[in-house]
């Protein structure tokens, strides 16, 4: 694979918040000043999760972090390395070594607080003393902070487990967003006459705290919606537990089945609740498609940008 030169944006990067975007803006700057091709190395699985056994939700899938890297930067070069118990026994000088010889990096890009190889070890003195033996490049990006307040992914994970969408976006930098397929669902929806996408969270993926969420989808072709999506159980329709993210789209028609949607969450309308019946529940939408039109109109956010 050593058949690129590369500087290597290092991280998990998950949300991919103003943290992680300045590494990325550097990997993009120091790609055009040295002539390399920027790119990105991070893992499938959490590498604390698997070394402490200890459940980590993640704020997106592998996929839309991938997604959102492409989206925003416009990197394209992503390698996915599987966290195994081979990678977490390596030192942290043959992880450097490894990134060198197998994928061709002739700079590296970390944040303050990047830790790696076994135990830990290596930490971002020793990856910058490492580099300079190596005759790599090296840039350690210090810490973002927002209002005082440092931006992480541990702290972006509360927020949307919270609810509070209006405040995780503002440390990711852009909307939090779900990527799924569009699957068969109790299609009630179309019966009571708003009818609605159903998707789910990939295993491992934070659900935002349960409610309804002002929300923007873009189709496949790259078309944008107005939407509200309810993230919940259904308690008024079903009794079952599975948690389901279900989206009206305002002013679209069409068979959805099988596509593949993203849903973009900007503000939380309200907490799911339990309705009377059907009537009220469907009053209750109509009320909240009104509420999420007048969010947009009053933030002045494209529905497809």
């Amino acid at each position: 694979m050593i058949g690129k030169k590369r500087v290597i944006a290092l991280g998990f990067f998950d949300g991919v918040h103003i943290g992680h975007s300045a590494l990325l803006r550097r990997a993009l700057a120091a790609a055009d000043e040295y002539g390399l091709v920027p790119s990105v190395i991070t893992f499938d699985t959490h590498p604390v999760g698997f070394v402490t056994g200890r459940s980590v939700p993640l704020i997106n899938s592998p996929e839309d972090r991938a997604g959102l890297i492409q989206r925003l930067f416009g990197i394209d070069d992503i390698i996915f390395l599987h966290f195994d118990r081979e990678t977490a026994l390596m030192r942290w000088d043959e992880f450097v070594e490894h990134l060198a010889d197998e994928f061709g990096a002739r700079r590296l890009i970390a944040g303050h607080d990047f830790k790696f190889g076994r135990g830990g070890e290596g930490d971002v003195a020793r990856l910058s003393a490492k580099c300079r033996e190596m005759g790599l490049g090296c840039d350690i990006i210090p810490e973002v902070r927002l209002g005082g307040v440092t931006s992480s992914s541990t702290y972006v994970r509360k927020l949307i487990a919270q609810g509070d969408i209006v405040t995780a976006n503002k440390f990711l930098g852009h909307p939090h967003v779900l990527t799924d397929f569009v699957r068969y669902g109790y299609r009630l929806g179309r019966v009571i006459g708003t009818p609605t996408i159903n998707m789910c969270f990939t295993d491992g993926v934070l659900i935002p705290a349960h409610g309804v969420y002002a929300s923007r989808v873009t189709l496949d072709g790259g078309a944008g919606y107005v939407g509200v999506t309810n993230i919940g159980t259904r308690p008024t329709v079903s009794d079952s537990d599975r948690v389901t993210a279900e989206t009206h789209i305002l002013d679209y028609q069409g068979n959805l089945y099988g596509k593949t949607v993203r849903v973009e969450f900007f503000a939380r309308i309200r907490a799911e609740r339990q309705f009377g019946g059907v009537d009220e529940l469907k009053a209750q939408i109509a009320e909240d498609c009104v509420s999420a039109a007048e969010y947009f109109k009053g933030a002045d956010i494209i529905p497809g940008s």
